[in-house]
């Protein structure tokens, strides 16, 4: 049976969100052998995952729901917003979720900053990961957030293991 346990990271554009969870998806893998599953939240729905003139693209131009699959892969593309549960679905089978952005999900949550920090983040965050740009003694951060170093992936993933929360 997989944990199936869930996470999230929240921070403002070029905080370090996506470095971050690289480094702790690729160490949950490839030391700890655990499945991870990611999900990235694109607020201003920018990110392209086709080639215009490919069939992919012509077929989900059309409206459709579509599922390219070869030997190595499966894409699903989608003009339906999907709720956590449906995409956790999706998943099947994982042992931690990471997801990236989608700060009103009720998740533990990770909020990275970098030179300084944005107070409104504090009613979302469960944890800070900062490094050495910001001067933790200039804020007077909510009760009970833990203070993680944001270059101390092993600290990190600690803390996700300790925190995360079953799905």
């Amino acid at each position: 049976m997989k944990k199936r346990l869930a996470v999230a990271f929240t921070g403002p554009s070029n905080s370090g969100k996506t470095t971050l969870i690289l480094k702790v998806a690729r160490k949950l893998i490839h030391e700890h052998h655990l499945e991870v599953a990611i999900i990235k939240h694109d607020p201003k729905d920018k990110a392209r995952f086709d080639v215009v003139g490919k069939d992919s693209y012509k077929f989900s131009d059309t409206g459709a729901e579509v599922i390219v699959t070869s030997p190595n892969r499966t894409t699903y593309f989608s003009h339906r917003h999907a709720d956590l549960d449906e995409m956790i679905r999706m998943f099947r089978d994982f042992d931690i979720l990471l997801v990236e952005g989608l700060k009103n999900l009720p998740l533990p949550r990770i909020s990275i900053f970098r030179n300084s920090i944005d107070k409104d983040y504090f009613p979302y965050m469960n944890a800070l990961a900062i490094d050495e740009s910001i001067d933790i003694e200039k804020y007077t951060l909510p009760k009970d957030v833990d203070v993680l170093d944001l270059n101390d992936t092993d600290e990190v993933i600690t803390w996700i293991q300790k925190n995360a929360k079953k799905v």
